[in-house]
């Protein structure tokens, strides 16, 4: 059970019944058009002038002085002033609301827009509608929600007192709207995937499992949407993107959310140096469109989003950062233990990029495209010389943190299959446990060269917005129940 509601707050809702208001009715004519007038209108007001006006928000003041009572409404796009006085309104009906209009309740006002003697701008009300009655009360002060932990279990409070927060979740939606006019405006047809895989396949990562029960089996929330977009090249649709979930079932941190969205695009006849054109041109886009500059800061560092990016090999970095060449096997695992890393039961390869993450990437703070990975991280790439040990792959690397990951895709049917295979074999809980098939008797039809990336916009927003924490972009992120919720509690229960 949650915390009883409080006693006051039942009293006033009894004051509308008693009353005869209605204080949850259907509808309000209160127009997104009415209340941009409101921002226009003062300009043109004669002082003792009065404009139409209709606007409908929360209470966020609210002054008694007998007669005349005034209080703020806050709305999504702004907040007015408005006098309601027993003259205009009704003795009865200003009576009634008087006693029961409470902070955090919704209002509907109807009336005249204008300015009082000291020259503020006000709605003076002919009509107030409750709309609805809040039960709960704001937190103590209205600018005072800054329990982190508090804020993001009630996103609902934290986005209603915390302005700043509000704006964040509107530069999210402007990302990802102006992300979809610029690649549709080049071409490229948006399309959705299956979330429900027999295989979650795509990127290394464990994913959560599911059951079907009509179907009777066992199913993976997808951890990428790579594999089936591939097969869309395949059956001729030559320029294809998906923003959508994905799901892994990992570590949460500032950077990480188990659920996050993701944006993958896949162009036929192109390589990875054309996938890191576009996506050069699409960051500076989003900086000057929804940011209105390429100077922005991050993490306490100020970051430039002016071409051209810095172009970087992945071993030259190694060896400056980490102090070891990517081809020499002992000298990466000594380097491993002397930086308390695991790596007896790793590939060499993968003991090297476990280097590269922890020297590498945080001297990345500038926006950076990192090419020619090794090829034993990289199973769904080309090789930059066939039979080669470089993968043609870029990761683009900005405030230490990557932002994106590209290829040149695997289209030899035969040498895919070996790759998954070897990596099946591998045994890593982080690998699919069989090599899917589907995926291979697609490629074997033929797939076109082309360019494929994958971006997570969660962390394109941080940046964009100069967030620390990914909960802080992610609307309601997964968090650890408290005492007395999920598994224990039920476990508890009769």
């Amino acid at each position: 059970m949650g915390e009883p509601i409080p006693p006051e707050r039942l009293k006033k809702l009894e004051l509308y019944l008693s009353a005869g208001i209605d204080p949850y009715p259907k509808r309000f004519p209160a127009r997104g058009e009415e209340r941009d007038r409101i921002a226009a209108l003062p300009a043109l007001l004669r002082e003792d002038g009065e404009a139409p006006a209709i606007v409908a928000g929360r209470v966020r003041s609210f002054r008694d002085f007998g007669k005349a009572c005034f209080f703020d409404l806050k709305y999504e796009s702004g907040r007015v002033q408005v006098l309601m006085q027993r003259d205009r309104v009704g003795a009865e009906r200003y009576a009634a609301l008087r006693k029961a209009i409470d902070l955090n309740d919704w209002l509907g006002v109807k009336g005249g827009l204008g300015r009082t003697r000291t020259g503020e701008v006000t709605v003076f009300a002919d009509e107030v509608v409750p709309l609805c009655k809040s039960l709960r009360p704001p937190p103590e002060k209205w600018h005072g929600l800054q329990d982190v932990e508090a804020r993001y279990r009630s996103r609902h409070v934290d986005l209603n007192v915390n302005e700043e927060v509000a704006a964040a979740f509107r530069l999210r939606s402007a990302v990802l709207a102006e992300t979809r006019r610029f690649l549709d405006g080049r071409g490229f047809l948006e399309v959705e995937t299956p979330v429900l895989q027999r295989l979650a396949g795509g990127a290394a990562a464990r994913p959560f499992h599911t059951r079907h029960n009509a179907l009777g089996v066992d199913l993976t929330l997808r951890i990428a949407l790579e594999l089936h977009l591939k097969r869309l090249l395949v059956g001729g649709m030559e320029k294809v993107y998906e923003i959508g979930r994905v799901f892994r079932n990992e570590g949460i941190d500032a950077s990480h959310n188990p659920e996050f969205t993701m944006l993958e695009l896949y162009w036929a006849f192109a390589d990875y140096e054309d996938v890191m054109g576009l996506w050069e041109e699409l960051l500076v886009h989003l900086a000057r469109t929804v940011r209105g500059g390429t100077t922005l800061v991050w993490g306490g560092a100020e970051i430039r989003l002016e071409p051209p990016f810095a172009r970087l090999r992945y071993e030259d970095l190694l060896k400056e950062h980490a102090g070891v060449d990517l081809d020499d096997e002992a000298a990466v695992r000594r380097r491993c233990a002397e930086s308390g890393i695991a790596h007896e039961h790793k590939s060499h390869h993968k003991a090297a990029n476990d280097l590269f993450e922890l020297y590498c990437e945080k001297k990345l703070v500038q926006p950076t495209f990192v090419t020619c990975y090794p090829r034993g991280i990289t199973p769904l790439a080309k090789w930059t010389d066939r039979g080669g040990d470089r993968a043609e792959r870029f990761e683009l690397f900005a405030g230490g943190r990557e932002l994106a990951n590209a290829f040149s895709e695997m289209n030899d049917a035969i040498e895919q299959r070996r790759i998954l295979e070897a990596q099946v074999r591998e045994k890593d809980p982080e690998n699919p446990p069989e090599v899917d098939e589907e995926f291979l008797a697609a490629l074997e039809y033929g797939m076109p060269p082309a360019g494929g990336v994958g971006m997570g916009m969660d962390r394109l927003v941080m940046m964009l917005s100069g967030s620390s924490n990914i909960r802080d972009v992610v609307l309601f992120p997964l968090l650890r129940p408290r005492a007395g919720e999920g598994e224990a509690a039920r476990e508890e229960q009769p």
